[in-house]
């Protein structure tokens, strides 16, 4: 396995196997790696001639010092598990200044209003902080295909978006949610729970399966009040910050239910003051 912290030795790496006509994949990933993670990298391994996964913790698109500051680290085990899965895998792990250089100077970003609910607004310039990263470290992979899990779908909306606005020559494969025995969303902030809440926790996704039952026969104000009241029976350990039906594309609010567009239902909850996100297709 080969590990590489500078752009400039990666790209003198992988500069010869593109020339070669070699599919380069990518995994970006701010580390703490799980089974979901693992998911992505499987499937790059298979579409792919070359592997490449970042480790990096991403300062830009975290609104709260706190969270950045207690983000789990932990490069050597998630190195580990890589080398399980391929010895072939390329791990780039960038500095802030190999990203960012000697000073942060972020570049603005019209999203065409994708950023303006759910995580834009509740997390204020965190899509201005991933599209940077994720320019910058297209720069320096180049790859054919980046994989990108659904779970994070806002994201996943906004990265494609970009990808085709600014011809970054790169095909995006999203791919599908890694859960738990229980149903919850596989994430790196699972492990900051208690293992009573994280059982606890398949509320969450018993809940959109709920909603996605409910869809084609109720209004959605009727569905988000039964989301906020099936939530707040459980008030004792989980607070519902928002649930919202949107337009699969657009990502705009539904108002009602139109046969001709796909709708996804998004959630996002505090648990012991964690935050988790989910959501699911709906039709």
């Amino acid at each position: 396995m080969k590990s590489f912290s500078a752009k400039s030795d990666l790209q003198t790496y992988l500069n010869p196997l593109r020339k070669k006509k070699k599919k380069i994949g990518f995994v970006p990933t701010m580390g703490a790696l799980h089974k979901g993670h693992l998911s992505l990298v499987k499937r790059a391994l298979y579409k792919s001639d070359v592997c490449v996964v970042s480790i990096y913790v991403n300062p830009t698109q975290f609104n709260d010092a706190k969270d950045l500051e207690g983000y789990p680290r932990t490069v050597e085990s998630d190195i580990q598990m890589l080398r399980h899965l391929s010895e072939d895998i390329i791990v780039y792990l960038p500095t802030n200044e190999d990203i960012y250089g000697d000073a942060v100077e972020l570049n603005d970003f019209n999203f065409m209003g994708l950023d303006k609910i759910m995580e834009g607004a509740n997390r204020p310039g965190h899509f201005k902080g991933v599209a940077n990263v994720v320019e910058r470290l297209f720069d320096a992979v180049q790859p054919k295909f980046a994989f990108f899990g659904e779970k994070d779908f806002q994201q996943l909306r906004i990265i494609q978006y970009l990808n085709k606005k600014h011809r970054w020559r790169t095909t995006i494969v999203p791919c599908p949610t890694s859960r738990e025995h229980n149903g919850l969303a596989l994430s790196s902030r699972n492990q900051k729970l208690s293992e009573a809440s994280r059982e606890k926790c398949g509320l969450i996704y018993e809940t959109l399966k709920q909603v996605k039952l409910k869809f084609s026969t109720n209004t959605m104000e009727n569905l988000k009040l039964y989301v906020e009241k099936k939530i707040s029976m459980h008030r004792d350990f989980i607070e519902l910050e928002y649930f919202e039906i949107a337009d699969e594309i657009t990502l705009t609010p539904a108002q009602k239910n139109q046969k001709k567009l796909k709708y996804r239902a998004f959630i996002a909850v505090r648990v012991e003051g964690v935050r988790l996100i989910d959501n699911i297709q709906l039709n």
